[in-house]
């Protein structure tokens, strides 16, 4: 565990895509070349779709629906909009022993251990990345995935990271095959029942961040001054 804090930074407001990919590719670089901090960056996109390095054309439903966004991260199609909470995670894994296998499943374990603080059993499933709910009625039973994780590592720094449904619409998912699974469902915090807002889970995520990744440190939000264009990059 690195013992130097993390900082932890909130966007305020909605963040459109390419100008977080900018803000994280310049950190990532500066990360790796020891002139900057690790960083949490919590925020909320526009709605979006974006295609990572694995996408399958086939699994866009409706191109017409959202922008999409081609990113080199992993994985495959997602969808990014308000009410879900999206954490672009820059580390030095120099500091956490070279291993991107072992940090993937330190994000899974973190957004369980997120999510156990609403009382949440979150799971993962071989084959199948991300975090799931099971779910159980009369005659009926299934799992829906709650969040979404895909990275990137350069220089031994990542970038891009998780994403947990909160309260997003749902019903926007319906324009992708969501990282390629077509026989399973997404579900929210919301959704499943409980009045949890963006606050709380902030909170829980950076509760559960500090035992798994080290401790956390306030940092100013990498945007607040930043000029952005009607397409939404940096100027």
């Amino acid at each position: 565990m690195n013992a130097r804090p993390i900082g932890w930074a909130v966007s305020p407001r909605p963040v459109p895509y390419p100008a977080a990919v900018a803000v994280m590719e310049a950190r990532a670089a500066a990360i790796a070349a020891a002139a900057g901090d690790e960083l949490v960056w919590l925020l909320e996109h526009p709605p979006l779709y974006t295609a990572g390095l694995s996408a399958k054309p086939d699994d866009l439903v409706d191109p017409q629906r959202f922008p999409v966004h081609k990113t080199d991260r992993g994985g495959q199609f997602t969808y990014h909009g308000p009410g879900q909470r999206v954490a672009y995670v820059m580390l030095d894994l120099r500091r956490r022993g070279r291993d991107v296998r072992a940090f993937v499943q330190d994000l899974e374990r973190w957004i369980i251990a997120a999510l156990g603080h609403f009382n949440l059993d979150g799971q993962i499933r071989e084959g199948r990345v991300g975090v799931w709910i099971e779910r159980k009625g009369p005659g009926w039973a299934r799992e829906d995935k709650i969040a979404a994780i895909g990275v990137r590592v350069r220089r031994w720094v990542s970038f891009h990271g998780v994403s947990l449904n909160v309260e997003p619409d749902l019903s926007h998912f319906a324009g992708i095959v969501p990282c390629g699974i077509r026989e399973h469902g997404v579900t929210s915090l919301v959704d499943l029942g409980l009045p949890v807002g963006m606050g709380d889970a902030d909170a829980a995520l950076r509760a559960a961040f500090t035992p798994i990744f080290g401790p956390t440190v306030e940092a100013p939000c990498p945007l607040e001054d930043a000029a952005i264009d009607a397409a939404g990059e940096l100027i």
